[in-house]
């Protein structure tokens, strides 16, 4: 069942399709050595930052995109001007309430998910995007 733009089965699928996204992208920054500190911290009405996790001695904020096979935009396309401004900005706020600056400074990563009609997920990391 499809229900029209703004709620009902649709919004349930692409939040089951971002929270699958978001766990494909946890497992690739874990599996390269990341350590994974939050999902889905929320900044009240600023926003919310995907993924906070340590790289080394790094702070990494990570933002998910995922995307169907076929879909219009890549996903590692979808980190516009205003987006990354706003996710520096929700570093910022994340390092007031926990404590100050790691040593290493503030990345701001990229997952970008993409899901074929068949065959394995693609998930590709990029880093230091904004």
């Amino acid at each position: 069942m499809i229900v029209g733009a703004g709620g009902g089965a649709d919004m349930n699928a692409r939040g089951a399709m971002g929270r699958y996204g978001e766990t494909l992208a946890a497992r690739r920054l874990t599996g390269a050595g990341m350590t994974v500190l939050e999902r889905n911290w929320r900044c009240g009405r600023t926003g919310e930052i995907d993924i906070v996790a340590r790289d080394g001695d790094v702070l990494v904020v990570c933002e998910v995109k995922t995307r169907r096979g076929g879909a219009f935009e890549h996903p590692m396309a979808a980190v516009t001007p205003d987006k990354a401004e706003r996710l520096r900005r929700l570093a910022e706020r994340w390092i007031q309430t926990h404590g100050g600056a790691p040593p290493g400074g503030v990345r701001i990563d990229l997952v970008g998910v993409l899901l074929p009609q068949r065959g394995a997920p693609v998930v590709e990391h990029a880093r230091g995007v904004a």
